[in-house]
């Protein structure tokens, strides 16, 4: 079966008699991914034998490519946008708290069966606490998006007991159909009336593409900002994205989104390689000095 969104080095996996522990990631496009950086210096840090390769898949190819990772008997995968959501249906089991968000970005294969979870969660909720744990006490949030991302922030969010969190989307119907999963706690917004609902708000997470390289900048003034308002783009490149940038010009707290992306790989590499890694100060630099400014 041919498959193009196939890993690199797939036909001397599919000779390997020792099967070597092996990962992927899974993304269109997914050339810019840093994660082979990441779970590379791991496996070299703890000496262990293993490979973490990019497997470009076009939507169309996602169900074929997982079919053929599983007859190969793969570790597992992470998984990136387009396919946090498509992927969760190809699953054969799933996390509870996978099943809450509705997507899937880390995958496992055991005894043949394929697991599913999202650890975003852990991500976006271990950054906020390394940077700014006071985040842990506030009130109200404010979300910017409603994707796959989107949907995991407001799980942690729900979780860590925010009284109101209001979802702010373009699509405003989008936004609507995703707080639905949280109505006693989630509004949904227009995009137009966010700036007047700053004031209120002690935690803005941007959880869209607009800023990164590449895409149209997020347009948003902080001016009316709550002073002790703390800011999270999960965007990292760039890492001091303009919204940042603003945060740190009026003496905000601002947090990038390199941590997330390093927290959020911890549980995977920790399920398909047996040993639970660090997020140390040196990775960070590893990977910051990766990324464009």
């Amino acid at each position: 079966m041919a498959i193009v969104g196939r890993p690199s080095g797939f036909g001397i996996f599919d000779e390997m008699t020792d099967l070597m522990q092996r990962a992927y990631i899974l993304g269109w496009p997914v050339k810019h991914s840093r994660s082979p950086k990441i779970h590379g210096y791991w496996l070299k840090q703890l000496g262990l034998e293993g490979s973490y390769e990019l497997c470009e898949t076009p939507p169309d190819t996602l169900a074929d490519t997982v079919a053929v990772l599983k007859a190969q008997g793969f570790a597992g995968a992470n998984v990136t946008v387009p396919h946090k959501e498509a992927i969760f249906a190809l699953c054969d089991t799933v996390t509870s708290q996978a099943k809450s968000v509705g997507a899937v970005n880390t995958l496992w294969l055991e005894g043949g069966i394929l697991h599913g979870d999202n650890t975003d969660l852990y991500g976006f909720s271990q950054n906020l606490t390394d940077f700014a744990p006071q985040w842990q006490s506030g009130k109200t949030a404010m979300v910017l998006g409603a994707g796959g991302a989107a949907r995991a922030i407001l799980y942690a969010l729900v979780q860590n007991k925010y009284d109101k969190i209001l979802l702010v989307n373009r699509n405003l119907e989008r936004a609507q159909k995703l707080a639905a999963l949280w109505p006693d706690q989630v509004t949904p917004l227009d995009w137009a009336v966010a700036q007047t609902r700053l004031k209120e708000t002690d935690l803005l997470i941007n959880a869209t593409s607009l800023g990164m390289h590449g895409q149209p900048p997020l347009l948003i003034d902080l001016a009316s900002a709550n002073p002790t308002l703390i800011v999270n783009d999960i965007v990292y490149v760039p890492m001091q994205t303009n919204l940042l940038k603003q945060a740190k010009d009026r003496g905000l707290t601002a947090i990038d989104g390199l941590g997330m992306l390093l927290n959020q790989a911890v549980p995977g590499f920790s399920r398909w390689f047996g040993h639970t890694p660090q997020v140390t100060p040196e990775l960070r630099m590893l990977i910051a000095r990766d990324i464009p400014e």
